[in-house]
């Protein structure tokens, strides 16, 4: 699935990766000397369901609850304990994390999205992405017993505004 996106163009002496030392090693960048700025990622997924799966969801019938509540508070939570998961993310004071689960049925299923934002010294793409895919795993944790076969697809960073990198706008998506 192509997407076209505004973003930097990519050059054969393009930096090296920041999480990597010159000697290879892993490291946790040190953003000490980085001013701390506005920083907003938006992130989204997919939770591929039947149609039967969708009315469940809707109706409010599923026998674990309030699937789209429980999955939102989840995404959130995910959202802020993104450093405790990913080894080399930086503890961020949040200010900012929304989570939109949209019924779809065209897919049918769930459109997941989320928003963060911080002012602070580094971005917010990881906890926007951890978000979405927290709540997307929770809506199959929650309806797994009715249709084992959801799929959960196309988890991808939509917008990063804010930075030294500027802004990056996916223009084009092929999950539409």
């Amino acid at each position: 699935m192509a997407r076209k996106t505004k973003s930097k163009t990519h050059h054969p002496k393009a930096p090296a990766l920041t999480h990597i030392d010159s000697s290879g090693e892993a490291r946790m960048v040190d953003v000490s000397a980085k001013p701390a700025t506005e920083r907003v990622a938006v992130a989204e997924g997919l939770v591929i369901m039947s149609k039967a799966t969708l009315d469940m969801i809707e109706s409010g019938n599923a026998k674990k609850g309030d699937v789209l509540g429980t999955a939102r508070i989840a995404g959130i939570m995910a959202a802020k304990r993104t450093s405790d998961l990913i080894p080399l993310c930086h503890p961020l004071a949040l200010s900012k994390v929304t989570v939109d689960i949209t019924p779809d049925k065209k897919l049918p299923g769930c459109r997941v999205r989320a928003t963060v934002k911080v002012t602070g010294p580094t971005g917010v793409e990881m906890e926007a992405l951890t978000a979405v895919s927290v709540a997307c795993l929770t809506i199959y944790d929650m309806i797994k017993a009715v249709e084992r076969g959801v799929q959960i697809e196309g988890i991808h960073l939509v917008e990063k505004k804010g930075g030294k990198s500027g802004h990056y706008l996916v223009t084009d998506n092929a999950i539409d």
